[in-house]
């Protein structure tokens, strides 16, 4: 009986640790505005003003297709373009705002995100 009960308390706190990690929106516990690159402290400020924007495609909505940020209502999520060095075309740097003011910055293009701490 002691060896189920050992089995059943790292299997709950197994699946305890990886619904924790999931729930943060898979976002390594953030980034504070200070480490994010310049390009994407010039973007969020551009965000925070309305703009104007460099790119066309900038305000558009973020479906969240991935399912990598918490789940809300489409058209809760605009993204927007972290210019990258030494790239033509967007790169796949981009911040993607929330309608409740919460930021989260991805630099390889919606594969993992960490949401921006001011």
């Amino acid at each position: 009986m002691r060896q189920w009960s050992r089995l059943l308390f790292i299997v709950l706190l197994t699946i305890g640790s990886a619904l924790a990690f999931w729930s943060t929106g898979n976002d390594r516990d953030g980034v504070h505005v200070s480490q994010l690159p310049a390009e994407a402290r010039h973007t969020l400020a551009l965000i925070k003003q309305g703009g104007p924007f460099p790119y066309s495609r900038d305000g558009i909505i973020f479906n969240n297709f991935e399912k990598r940020l918490p789940l809300q209502p489409r058209g809760y999520y605009r993204e927007y373009t972290v210019k990258t060095p030494g790239r033509r075309d967007r790169g796949p740097r981009r911040i993607i705002a929330g309608k409740a003011a919460e930021y989260y910055y991805t630099e390889d293009h919606y594969a993992s995100f960490r949401r921006i701490r001011e």
